[in-house]
């Protein structure tokens, strides 16, 4: 093979009270990536269309985390990207997490793939770590594994797939404002009270056995965040309306899309995503501010080829 052209999707992380461990992957909101193989050795980056990024490997998280893998697997050829930028920087549906996913996802895939999936997302890490100054995966892990994921550790790398209630769905509302997850990150405090975590150890236990048992109810009783959502939400427009409004709706539980201004929800079944996703256009329509909203089901697949050469 000489060419790839790929699917990356957009993924969601944190889901509430998981942060930095927990993500799930979306299906309908993603980039286009092609990978090509060529003779001069190194990685370069030929094409940016959609969103202006810089097209210096050193600059670029897709660049970074290719040569990261190609530090660990030296190759005779060399491999251009060119990336068709649909996933807007900074909305906290995974931007840098496409791309960097995407870029190593490819170049494996034209090498023979010598590294599993879950190898890679150490790799794409390297990437995530431009974007926000922090080597984490819980954005890269559900691209690459698909559905949801829950990382257990780094270091050793230790990421683990948990099952898709069938009728779970997902509901995304992107003002379109940037707010980097760099800027994000910097307004949290580095300790929290025992009480606070306590809390969130019990609803993230919770959450992954509602997945594994598909018991709604539990997983809707999970979604809360003690520890990071109070100090994100006053990012985010009208973010304690958007939650109201949604749960009101028919929602199991809404909070911050990795680390805003995105935020998502989740339903079951496409009904209730539909009457959900139609309360958060009635807050954002009020404020003036363009906005998009997506509703998903949960990609089990993660990045998809879409054709070879």
């Amino acid at each position: 093979m000489k060419s790839v052209k790929l699917f990356t999707p957009a993924s969601v992380a944190n889901v509430s009270c998981g942060f930095d461990v927990l993500g799930f992957c979306l299906d309908p909101v993603g980039d286009d990536m092609t990978i090509r193989k060529s003779d001069e050795k190194g990685i370069r980056i030929t094409k940016i269309t959609g969103q202006d990024l810089p097209l210096d490997v050193h600059q670029n998280v897709a660049g970074v985390a290719a040569m990261a893998l190609l530090e660990a697997n030296p190759s005779e050829y060399g491999f251009e990207i060119e990336i068709n930028k649909r996933i807007k920087a900074g909305s906290g549906i995974g931007s840098s997490a496409a791309s960097s996913a995407g870029a190593v996802f490819g170049i494996n895939h034209l090498l023979g793939s010598p590294y599993t999936n879950h190898e890679l997302i150490d790799f794409a890490m390297q990437g995530e770590k431009l974007a926000s100054g922090s080597a984490h995966a819980d954005n890269v892990s559900p691209v690459l594994l698909g559905g949801f994921t829950l990382v257990r550790s780094i270091a050793p790398m230790d990421v683990i797939k948990l099952p898709t209630p069938k009728e779970l769905v997902a509901v995304i509302i992107h003002p379109k404002i940037e707010l980097k997850t760099s800027h994000a990150r910097a307004i949290l405090k580095k300790t929290v009270t025992l009480k606070s975590a306590i809390q969130q150890w019990g609803n993230l236990g919770a959450l992954v056995s509602g997945l594994y048992s598909d018991n709604y109810d539990l997983i809707s009783r999970s979604l809360v965040d003690e520890i990071i959502e109070p100090y994100r939400a006053m990012l985010i427009p009208e973010f304690a309306k958007l939650k109201e409004v949604s749960m009101n709706a028919g929602a199991l539980g809404c909070g911050i899309s990795g680390s805003g201004p995105s935020v998502y929800a989740l339903t079951k079944g496409f009904e209730n995503a539909e009457n959900v996703g139609q309360a958060m256009r009635e807050v954002m329509q009020k404020l003036g501010i363009d906005f998009e909203v997506h509703i998903s089901k949960i990609n089990e697949e993660g990045i998809k080829i879409l054709s070879e050469e």
